[in-house]
C-alpha cells in the first residue's frame, strides 16, 4: 500500500508553550469494501495506523447492518484493530433482519488517541437512503466527539452530506452544520471532517467555507474519489478556532471508493 506516514511519532509532546501537534485523517471507507469491491475492513485500520493519526472521522460505518460487511459492529471493530477509542453516530437504526439479533445500524464514527471525553449526534435534514421515498426530514449522524489533547479540548466533528445533484439539500445542511458550530463556547478549537460530496467552488458549501478553513488550502490536486483515478476533491479536513494547519496529502489506499484526507494539525496554546 502506497501510504507515506508522517515523521512524527503518536503522542509526542509539544514543548512548553508551543502548539500541540494533531494528525488528523478523514476518511469515507464504504462500509469497508475497497476500490476492488472486496471487503477487508484490515485494510481501513492499516490506513489509520500507517498515517499515525490521533484523530480520524470516518463516513459510511456499519454496525450489524448486513451481509455486505459480514453483520460486523464496524466501529468496535476498528477502535479494536487501531487501539483507539471510537465514537459512533448512527444516521440509520432499524429493526433486525430475520434471522439476526441486532439492531442494523449505519453513520459515521470518530476514533481517537485521546480520551473522548463528551459525544453528541446532532441532527441533519436528509434524504432516506432505506424504505420509501420521502420529503427531507431531520435525521442524526452528524458526529461531535469531544477530544481532550493533553487538557486542550478540541471538538471534532465527522459528516456526511447529501450526494445528489441537486445542491438543495446540501446547502440546507450547510446551514444547519454552521449553526451547530456556532453554538459552540467562542474560540473553541473545532476540527470538521468529512465527505462534503462536493468540490470546494460549489456554491452550497461557501457559507461553510466562510465559517471554517480548508486545510487543503488554494493548492490544486487533493482529488478523493474515485479512489483508482480521482477527478473529484469531495471529502475534506477543516478546521476553526485557534488551530493551524502544516501539511495536508491524500494517501493512496485501496482500502475504499475514496481516498483518505490526512492533515498535520497545530493546535495554539490557550
Amino acid at each position: 500500500m502506497a501510504f507515506s506516514a508522517l515523521p512524527v511519532s503518536p503522542g509526542e509532546a509539544a514543548p512548553g508553550g508551543a502548539p500541540e501537534v494533531l494528525r488528523v485523517v478523514s476518511f469515507n471507507m464504504h462500509a469497508g469494501i475497497g476500490a476492488d469491491g472486496e471487503l477487508d475492513l484490515e485494510r481501513v485500520a492499516e490506513v489509520v495506523l500507517r498515517s499515525r493519526a490521533d484523530v480520524v472521522g470516518l463516513q459510511e460505518v456499519d454496525v450489524h447492518f448486513s451481509a455486505r460487511s459480514d453483520y460486523v459492529d464496524q466501529a468496535t471493530r476498528l477502535a479494536e484493530l487501531t487501539g483507539m477509542q471510537a465514537f459512533f453516530a448512527p444516521i440509520y437504526d432499524l429493526d433486525p433482519e430475520p434471522g439476526h439479533s441486532q439492531r442494523r445500524r449505519f453513520g459515521v464514527a470518530v476514533l481517537s488517541r485521546y480520551p473522548i471525553v463528551a459525544t453528541t449526534n446532532h441532527e441533519l435534514t436528509r434524504n432516506s437512503t432505506v424504505g420509501p421515498p420521502g420529503s427531507p426530514t431531520p435525521m442524526p449522524g452528524f458526529a461531535e466527539a469531544v477530544v481532550s489533547v493533553r487538557g486542550r479540548h478540541v471538538r471534532v466533528y465527522s459528516t456526511h452530506l447529501d450526494y445528489r445533484a441537486d445542491p438543495a439539500v446540501r446547502r440546507t445542511q450547510v446551514a444547519e452544520t454552521v449553526r451547530v458550530l456556532d453554538s459552540d463556547p467562542p474560540h473553541a478549537r473545532q476540527v470538521l471532517l468529512g465527505d462534503l460530496n462536493a468540490e470546494p467552488t460549489a456554491p452550497e458549501l461557501g457559507p461553510l467555507f466562510e465559517r471554517v478553513r480548508d486545510a487543503w488550502g488554494t493548492r490544486k490536486g487533493g482529488f478523493t474519489y474515485p479512489a483508482p483515478r480521482p477527478v473529484k476533491r469531495i471529502d475534506y479536513v477543516t478546521f476553526a478556532g485557534p488551530v493551524q494547519v502544516e501539511d495536508a496529502r491524500v494517501p493512496r489506499s485501496p482500502a475504499s471508493d475514496h481516498l483518505p484526507v490526512l492533515a498535520r494539525l497545530l493546535l495554539d496554546p490557550g
